[in-house]
């Protein structure tokens, strides 16, 4: 299991979410929604990480390519740089043959309106290997225990094992996500909750009096804070760049506004060029805070 391999390596040592695969609900087989590879990347990449990011369409290219980018957190970036180093040959390797179970971990998210990038807590439990099991029981590539896999609904028989079916466990996954979120309404959180089950996280805010991640990690077990942290890099190993799910509420709310302000602000340079019928010279964010 990658969590036990890789935190010898480096247990204490922003970008966006990809809505890539759609459910054919008259079809088995999950599929790749072909006609969202028609949608510029960058569009593609502010509207999965907010929904209100529908009417990009319109800017030209350079203008979305400056929009703000996420900042990975100063609580964690050195860990992302040593974490991903260190363990380049292990992620490389899962990262090679990941294809084929993330196209149907997308479809199955996407249908449970859940940020594709979650996809990656199956990568730091379990390596994507449906026949992990952990020496406290835990089973499959959500590493379930019986006690939770039954809860959702995974039945457990003898040999016959739901935890190691990739879309009956990956269901569950989406259902337990679903509901942690509910409970937290802030990603870290719950990925936090994932490992260490609601009350460890509720006792955290409790004795911390926050609900940011970062102010409560200290009253979390030390296997909780490096779960989250391993999230974080391995995100940015596979996705070259934070998202929703690497960043606490208050930091996703500060660069949704910072996005809105930096496409108003655009847009009006836009529109008053065009009033005068001057040519447009793209501006960046920076050159934007000047004028």
């Amino acid at each position: 299991m990658l969590k036990r391999k890789l935190a010898r390596a480096s247990m204490f040592a922003n970008g966006f979410v990809f809505f890539i695969a759609t459910v054919n609900g008259r079809n088995d087989h999950h599929h790749v929604d072909s006609a969202v590879a028609e949608v510029d990347p960058i569009v593609r990449q502010l509207q999965a990480f907010d929904s209100s990011f529908t009417n990009l369409g319109d800017f030209p290219s350079d203008i979305l390519a400056n929009a703000p980018k996420i900042r990975l957190s100063p609580y964690v970036a050195k860990f992302v740089k040593d974490y991903n180093r260190k363990n380049d040959e292990v992620l490389q390797s899962i990262k090679d043959r990941s294809a084929f179970h993330f196209v149907m971990i997308d479809s199955i998210f996407t249908k449970y309106h859940l940020p594709v990038e979650l996809k990656y807590l199956a990568v730091i439990e379990s390596e994507l290997n449906d026949k992990a099991r952990s020496r406290v029981g835990a089973v499959g590539p959500w590493q379930f225990m019986p006690s939770t896999a039954r809860d959702l609904s995974l039945k457990i028989r003898g040999k016959y094992d739901e935890r190691r079916s990739y879309s009956k466990s990956t269901v569950a996954a989406a259902k337990y996500l679903r509901d942690l979120y509910g409970q937290f309404g802030d990603w870290l959180l719950v990925i936090a909750a994932y490992n260490s089950g609601p009350g460890k996280v509720l006792y955290a805010i409790k004795k911390s009096g926050s609900h940011n991640f970062w102010a409560i990690q200290n009253y979390l077990p030390a296997e909780t804070r490096s779960h989250v942290k391993r999230f974080i890099a391995t995100h940015y190993y596979f996705e070259g760049d934070g998202g929703v799910t690497t960043l606490t509420k208050k930091e996703t709310s500060a660069y949704k506004n910072a996005l809105v302000d930096y496409f108003a602000k655009q847009r009006e340079y836009l529109e008053k060029n065009k009033l005068n019928g001057t040519d447009v010279t793209i501006t960046t964010g920076a050159d934007s805070e000047k004028k």
